[in-house]
């Protein structure tokens, strides 16, 4: 019950290959040497985290500003109270949130540029 064998194996080889070394990834080595490539790198993510900041800053001005109209208009001391000491705070801890979210973003964007891989 011994049917024909299968041939034998032979391991074929060839010179051996030289491995190339992956390129570095350019944007690395502007930042690094403070080119001006590298340096309107820095400036875009600069930009882009003053550009968050500034419109957190805006939304809470134009909020804050505003308050002293509400205050008038409602001309109760216990509801003036109630939102200096209740409304204003989720305002606050939302904008924080929105910022912190925002800035993380921008920098695992500018590390993704960095390191030359896509954004998904």
């Amino acid at each position: 019950m011994t049917g024909p064998s299968a041939p034998r194996r032979e391991v074929v080889t060839g010179e051996p290959r030289r491995v190339r070394p992956l390129p570095r990834y350019r944007a690395q080595a502007e930042i690094q040497e403070q080119t001006a490539l590298g340096g309107a790198y820095v400036r875009s993510l600069m930009r882009s985290q003053l550009r968050a900041a500034l419109t957190v800053f805006a939304v809470l001005a134009l909020t804050a500003g505003t308050l002293p109209l509400a205050f008038a208009a409602l001309r109760d001391a216990t509801a003036v109270w109630a939102v200096l000491g209740c409304a204003a705070y989720p305002l606050l801890t939302l904008g924080g949130w929105w910022y912190v979210r925002r800035a993380e973003r921008n920098e695992r964007d500018f590390a993704r540029l960095v390191k030359g891989r896509p954004a998904p």
